[in-house]
């Protein structure tokens, strides 16, 4: 490990100074009491210190090479018994976050994602996605308090010693995924919510199955938010491997593909298709050997599940197996694809066979790139792709999403690999299967998480009282993780073996597991009109939850409101204690609202974020509480609003929309509300 000397400054002098390390410079300029950290020639951080004290202060900066990422320490410190303070502001660029940096100690273990700008009190620092850098602070100490405002970033810390934190290339060196460079790769900023064929039919789906389900989900599942319909295995032709044997169906599928992406995309969702990447046609490969992965003696090489290996290093080989395929199905009306069978082409293929590159002087991670950038290429750059099965570091920045885990719903991945979601990718938990005792647990996970959202049932399914998990948590909201470390960390920590594996028959150390590593899901929702914190509390384990813990102000208090059994909890300060999960559910979703002294809308029937996808504005003014909604059609409209002790009853008025009741028990009102045919926006008051 090679560091730098450490620089001691006095505040009252003027200095300025840089720690080159190889690839940038930090640059800090103190003059009396102000502070600026500049970085790469633009200011990063521009601060003033408590004046009283800041002749008392000195400045320790160091720069030190950790496995191979630098990290930046900068620390300020004016002995045990003086505090300062230091006020300032994070410049950073389009996109930045303010998140969580590291791990606390003790606390909660709560994942967390936000809608909108983060003003949790977990903050400590601040990701600047454009140009991956993490600017923190620690969190122990001092006393810290971030305010973001599109990508400015109030810092108010307090303390005897403030010690600051620059990381940058944080994922790409920081966290191991060295493909990882965002001013090439831009996110899929749409959240994925369909369905898949696979848990439904497996291989035996047909195309009348595919019509079926079409004609139910767009009755039933399209009007809450569900867009994409994607046929799983059991469509091509066997064996596979060959273009044409892709593009042209077997006998179950009579009319073609062609025809069935076109029947989808009639009833107003997008068609998605799976594809694999394995090669299984014999004869095909023993005729055409120079396009694959061949042994000494010049023969085709075969792996368990991938069959014959294409040699993505071979341009020729991606022109005539890959190009045409996606190209074909693009044109077709294909407009969302699964690329399966990723990690047995880099297990059982490249890395098996790694001597084949290393002869030829070649790099067989590129090799494998290169085929998944022809899919790319073909399909081009605003259709999403999804890389399946496993956690896949070598194709970040070509795909939009990837499966994480093993086939079977992963809760664990979501704690597993949480600073990856729309960051990296959209992370894929895979499919929901709407069971007795799991429907409402995954699709609350899934959606509070703005995870990839896949249904897997037979049409019947969606006629169940089920469905009410599904339409309740879709569509899903784009959101962004509160922190950039993973809550549970054993799986990301051991990526880089993914180089060496040679088998992918079944999970692996790296890959996401499938038990729950925590039972608390968070969704932090900041609309111009008003803040809110979603929690979604999946099992028992947590017998109080702090609200410190939560990231909410424990010298304010806040109304609970849970969602699926619609119960006002009551007004709480310091903590809360939920006690038992409904049995029906097998999970809880608690809303906590900041209490004011009027009336408050505490949520809707709609979503599970307690308004976060159908309220448009919500405002308190001369003793009205008025809002405007957008609806589902047909579907009757309630508000639960609670309402202080001497309250008189409020007169309700809202256009496009007839009352049908309004009643009171304890603090909590409930106003229902039928829209007129056609309504998709609502306005509504509650007259006090």
């Amino acid at each position: 490990m090679r560091h730098r000397p450490l620089f001691r400054l006095k505040l009252f002098s003027i200095l300025a100074f840089a720690c080159s390390v190889g690839y940038s410079q930090i640059i800090v300029t103190q003059k009396k009491d102000s502070l600026l950290i500049s970085f790469e020639g633009e200011p990063l951080f521009k601060g003033l210190l408590s004046p009283q004290n800041s002749k008392k202060c000195n400045i320790l900066h160091q720069s030190r090479k950790v496995d191979g990422a630098w990290l930046e320490l900068i620390t300020i410190s004016s002995g045990l018994s003086n505090s300062f303070e230091l006020n300032g502001e994070v410049l950073a660029h389009e996109g930045a976050i303010a998140v969580e940096s590291d791990p606390r100690d003790k606390g909660l273990k709560v994942i967390r994602h936000c809608v909108g700008p983060s003003t949790s009190l977990l903050n400590n620092g601040v990701y600047d996605r454009q140009k991956d850098w993490l600017f923190s602070f620690d969190s122990f100490y001092p006393k810290l308090k971030i305010n973001s405002n599109k990508n400015q970033f109030q810092i108010n810390a307090k303390g005897w010693e403030i010690v600051i934190r620059f990381r940058h290339h944080y994922y790409q060196k920081h966290r191991g995924l060295s493909y990882f460079n965002p001013n090439t790769h831009s996110l899929y900023k749409k959240p994925i919510v369909g369905w898949c064929s696979w848990f439904a039919y497996f291989d035996k789906v047909t195309e009348n199955d595919i019509v079926q389900l079409t004609q139910t989900a767009s009755e039933k599942l399209k009007p809450y938010g569900l867009e994409y319909i994607q046929i799983d295995d059991g469509y091509q032709q066997l064996p596979i491997g060959p273009a044409d044997h892709w593009l042209t169906a077997n006998k179950k599928f009579p009319k073609g593909m062609d025809s069935l992406a076109h029947y989808i995309s009639k009833h107003g969702m997008t068609p998605g298709i799976w594809t694999n990447v394995a090669f299984a046609d014999s004869a095909e490969a023993k005729n055409n050997k120079q396009f694959f992965i061949r042994d000494k003696n010049r023969n085709p090489v075969k792996g368990n599940w991938v069959d014959y290996v294409i040699d993505g290093s071979n341009p020729e080989s991606i022109s005539k197996y890959i190009t045409p395929v996606y190209q074909g199905l693009k044109a077709q009306g294909w407009r969302y694809f699964k690329l399966d069978a990723l990690r047995h082409l880099k297990y059982e293929g490249y890395n098996s066979y790694s001597e084949y590159f290393t002869t030829r002087k070649l790099d067989r991670n590129e090799a494998f790139r290169n085929m998944v950038k022809a899919v790319r290429a073909s399909i081009g750059k605003d259709l999403p792709l999804m890389a399946c099965w496993g956690i896949r570091p070598e194709l970040v920045g070509i795909v939009d999403a990837c499966r994480i885990g093993n086939d079977g719903y992963s809760y664990a991945g979501l704690a597993q690999y949480n600073s990856y979601n729309n960051i990296i990718w959209q992370n894929d938990p895979d499919h929901i299967e709407l069971s007795d005792a799991e429907a409402y647990r995954s699709c609350v996970a899934t959606s509070l998480t703005g995870s990839l959202f896949m249904l897997t049932d037979k049409p019947a399914k969606y006629s169940s009282p089920l469905t009410e998990a599904a339409i309740r948590s879709m569509p899903v909201l784009y959101t962004q993780p509160g922190q950039v470390y993973d809550v549970d960390p054993s799986r990301s920590s051991k990526i880089n073996l993914a180089d060496a594996e040679m088998s992918g028959s079944g999970p692996r150390l790296f890959d996401a597991s499938t038990s729950t590593t925590t039972g608390l899901f968070a969704q932090e929702i900041n609309r111009p009109f008003e803040k809110w914190l979603v929690l979604g509390r999946l099992d028992e384990r947590d017998k109080v939850l702090p609200f410190h813990d939560l990231g909410l102000n424990d010298e304010k208090e806040y109304l609970v409101f849970e969602f699926w059994t619609k119960q006002f909890k009551g007004v709480f300060s310091k903590q809360y204690e939920p006690g038992s999960i409904d049995h029906r559910y097998n999970c809880e979703v608690l809303c906590f609202r900041e209490r004011k002294n009027f009336p408050q809308l505490l949520a809707t029937n709609r979503h599970i974020t307690c308004g976060g996808v159908d309220l448009v504005n919500v405002n308190w003014k001369d003793n009205s509480l008025t809002g405007q909604s957008e609806i589902v059609p047909l579907e009757n409209y309630i508000l639960y609003v609670y309402e202080p002790e001497s309250i008189t009853e409020p007169s309700v008025a809202c256009d496009r929309a007839l009352l049908v009741k309004s009643t009171k028990e304890g603090m909590m009102r409930m106003i229902e509300l039928k829209p007129e045919p056609g309504a998709k926006l609502i306005n509504w008051k509650i007259q006090y």
